[in-house]
């Protein structure tokens, strides 16, 4: 069984609609998949009936936007109850914070006389999906100013960049509780990536185990062997859930799905812990 736990469609900063995402996790030999897009949960339905008519797997689940000290901590939550008052009003703050952060980086851009505007970046953007920093990347590739998403990131957008503007997001203990309070599985995706400045410490890392956070994302393309071993460590000693998974987002990355995946036992441990909403079998 091969098993994909991080995957964003065009409902966030993704290039494939739902639909398509499922579509591409049955040609490239997935069992289960998960959906998990940045603080959005709209593409569940279509995603729901696409994976049922191709025999996927599918968890439904969504990538959070935490913050702590100015760091960005990226929070997986499976299997939540959608309605759930406390996430969906920490969910739209994060959305709502995201359409003026944007206006802040490309008026810090403009200034810099780079070519770019906000109409030129919602142009990227599908109707009503979550705003992001790859659909401002897109921009800078369409205006030719970069080869791809990835240059962009590294030349313009990472977080240490003078045109780089927080948003809004909660904090990651907080998060952990308001998935755990809506009946889902918390885990924390790729923790000690360095490719954009955001590995997290250890210690935080603890803190939202103590919380309640049931898994750490172990492999994932931006972690070495250093941070696999960290991350399996930190599951260890916390008795975490290890989950691997692509993160995948369609042509916006080069990660491929499937390329990183968790085993059916922590899969199994996921679904014994979840109560929000059901894991839609194959």
């Amino acid at each position: 069984m091969t098993i994909d736990l991080h995957a964003h469609s065009a409902e966030s900063d993704g290039t494939e609609s739902p639909a398509e995402l499922m579509a591409s996790a049955q040609r490239a030999g997935l069992d289960v998949v998960a959906l998990t897009d940045h603080d959005t949960t709209r593409g569940w339905g279509a995603a729901t009936e696409a994976a049922g008519g191709l025999g996927i797997g599918l968890v439904r689940g969504i990538e959070i936007s935490c913050s702590r000290d100015g760091r960005s901590v990226h929070l997986l939550g499976y299997l939540f109850d959608p309605t759930y008052a406390g996430l969906l009003t920490e969910i739209e703050a994060a959305r709502h914070a995201r359409l003026t952060r944007m206006d802040a980086m490309v008026e810090r851009m403009a200034a810099d006389g780079i070519p770019i505007t906000i109409e030129k970046v919602r142009a990227h953007v599908a109707a009503g999906a979550t705003l992001g920093r790859p659909h401002l990347a897109d921009a800078l590739v369409a205006a030719g100013l970069v080869p791809d998403r990835a240059a962009a990131f590294r030349d313009y957008l990472h977080d240490e960049s003078p045109y780089y503007v927080s948003h809004y997001a909660v904090d990651p203990v907080r998060g952990v509780e308001l998935v755990t309070a809506a009946g889902g599985v918390a885990v924390v995706a790729h923790p000690f990536t360095r490719s954009l400045g955001r590995s997290l410490d250890v210690d935080l890392v603890e803190e939202m185990a103590a919380a309640g956070m049931a898994g750490i994302e172990a492999n994932h393309r931006d972690h070495g062997p250093e941070e696999v071993a960290r991350a399996l460590a930190v599951a260890s000693a916390h008795d975490l859930i290890v989950t691997g998974s692509s993160d995948y987002h369609g042509t916006g990355k080069p990660n491929r799905l499937g390329e990183n995946s968790t085993t059916p036992s922590a899969l199994a441990a996921i679904l014994e812990r979840a109560t929000g909403v059901d894991h839609l079998p194959a």
